[in-house]
């Protein structure tokens, strides 16, 4: 399996997950970055997932469909409802196969609520869910269902490649940096930062990201100092709050 970025829109990513001479596109916010990239790769175009409904993240579905017809277009069964086009509708944990890939459907609400992650060999493609070094809005679901999405996620190999919906990651390590001042590991992360900064890893998220450190005790008294509890739950809502009004 290779794996392609595709910078669409302002700061959005799509992926070409390829497999010989076949390729499926994770996210196609709009059609010609991703016809212009296939074109230069000299890859067929075989499916659409979609992590999401949101346009930034489905808005070249149609476009791409009317120069490559027939292809499916998979998406998790409860977005799949407000996404026009989709052929498959995938249940949590169902499987499929892409050419020699197997791929796993991981229902991840928060963001959304039918959001999914798609986790195929060595890699996961996470939409707006898990950023590196940060994490979607809670547009649809509650502190609780992204906290339940995030715990998932983390727990994958620690080298499984994290393949992110967005170029967040410069802004979300100062916030990181905010909430952990002395954690060593956001520090060189930050200073050693390149773009795109996509893939990242499991294993770096852990150790950089706060929203999978709500355990951490500089976490945990960073959210009690906002006046929450220090459960875990109660932890990660009060970051994502933070982070929704933090201006590094």
């Amino acid at each position: 399996m290779r794996v392609v970025a595709v910078p669409c829109l302002k700061d959005n990513f799509a992926y070409l997950v390829i497999d010989g001479a076949f390729a499926a596109v994770v996210d196609p916010g709009e059609a010609p970055p991703i016809d212009a990239a296939l074109a230069k790769e000299g890859l067929q175009l075989a499916a659409v997932w979609a992590t999401h409904h949101h346009a930034d993240h489905v808005g070249g579905i149609a476009a791409l469909l009317a120069t490559h017809p027939g292809i499916p277009v998979i998406a998790g069964e409860r977005d799949a409802e407000k996404i026009q086009h989709v052929t498959h509708r995938l249940a949590d944990g169902e499987e499929f196969q892409f050419g020699s890939l197997r791929v796993r459907a991981i229902h991840n609400p928060g963001h959304t609520l039918g959001a999914v992650s798609f986790h195929v060999a060595d890699a996961v493609f996470t939409g707006d869910t898990l950023f590196g070094g940060g994490c979607g809005r809670l547009f649809e679901g509650d502190a609780a269902m992204m906290h339940a999405s995030l715990t998932r996620l983390a727990a994958l190999p620690p080298e499984t490649r994290v393949y992110f919906g967005h170029e967040y990651t410069a802004a979300n390590l100062k916030f990181a940096a905010a909430v952990e001042p002395d954690n060593a590991d956001v520090a060189k992360r930050a200073a050693e930062l390149a773009t795109p900064s996509t893939p990242s890893t499991i294993g770096v998220e852990r150790a950089t990201n706060p929203f999978l450190r709500s355990a951490a005790p500089e976490v945990v008294i960073a959210a009690m100092n906002r006046g929450v509890a220090g459960d875990p739950v109660s932890v990660f809502g009060a970051i994502r709050s933070w982070k929704d009004q933090f201006r590094g």
